[in-house]
């Protein structure tokens, strides 16, 4: 029996097979959760459904997360078919190239609002809806990174988007906490995935990662996985509010020289 038999699990995020939500798919299937799924968009369906196909999971469904209809819809879904749901993930992120790299003065209020909007209040929108359905309490987690706490170059208006996505997991961990839903996020060390390929110098970011990180490992979806199983899971049943670093200890670094320096 898996530590997630009888739970329905709702991933938000779904890109591809090296997304951080595939690897926490698997790791929900495996513990015997029933999985539904959201992709982002008509041109990732062609990707997201042989992956569905591959854990026999039959509710896949795009959704906007910018479209309050949309949510609403896909929400209904979910309570028709279901009737509950006890595990909500939010793995979404989105800002447009020109506003990650170079200088940050230069990033546009337009794509400022666009990255928030999708990467940060989406997890509200999100959560608003899940609330009712978590009749019998719940776990929602998100996925977000180092950059909200510390400038690294080029993440520009994401960074901003990921320090607003963990300072609203505090303040949903509050609001929801009397109905025992818990919030929290997983900050993951760098991980190449389709929304990655997109930020200037990830490569070189990479490389310095794995040089410096106390672990010397670098960090794959599936440890990812594993995590959000754990917060998933009634073993983290008092943990609610917190950032959790799956990043083989980089975030407690400060000077970052390579593990082979004296």
């Amino acid at each position: 029996m898996g530590l997630l038999t009888g739970k329905v699990a709702v991933i938000f995020g779904l890109a591809n097979k090296d997304s951080i939500a595939w690897g926490v798919t698997k790791a929900f299937h495996e513990a015997g959760a029933t999985i539904a799924l959201s992709y982002a968009g008509e041109a990732l369906q062609k990707r997201v459904f042989p992956l569905a196909q591959e854990i026999g999971c039959d509710f896949v469904e795009d959704c906007d997360v910018q479209s309050d209809a949309q949510l609403d819809n896909i929400f209904a879904k979910l309570k028709e078919r279901y009737g509950k749901i006890d595990v909500l993930v939010h793995s979404v992120a989105f800002a447009r190239r020109e506003d990650l790299g170079g200088r940050f003065v230069n990033v546009s209020r337009d794509g400022f609002h666009l990255a928030l909007d999708i990467s940060a209040y989406s997890l509200i929108a999100m959560a608003k809806r899940a609330e009712p359905l978590m009749t019998d309490g719940g776990s929602i987690m998100s996925m977000t990174y180092y950059a909200a706490e510390k400038v690294m170059p080029d993440y520009n208006a994401m960074a901003v988007a990921k320090a607003a996505l963990e300072t609203i997991t505090k303040y949903l961990a509050v609001d929801l906490g009397p109905k025992q839903i818990r919030v929290n996020a997983i900050s993951a060390g760098p991980i190449k995935t389709l929304a990655a390929a997109g930020i200037p110098g990830f490569r070189n970011l990479i490389k310095h990662f794995d040089a410096v990180v106390p672990l010397g490992a670098r960090v794959s979806q599936e440890d990812v996985g594993q995590a959000a199983l754990f917060l998933a899971s009634d073993m983290a049943k008092m943990i609610t509010g917190e950032i959790l670093h799956v990043d083989s200890g980089y975030n407690v670094l400060g000077l970052t020289v390579p593990r082979d320096t004296e």
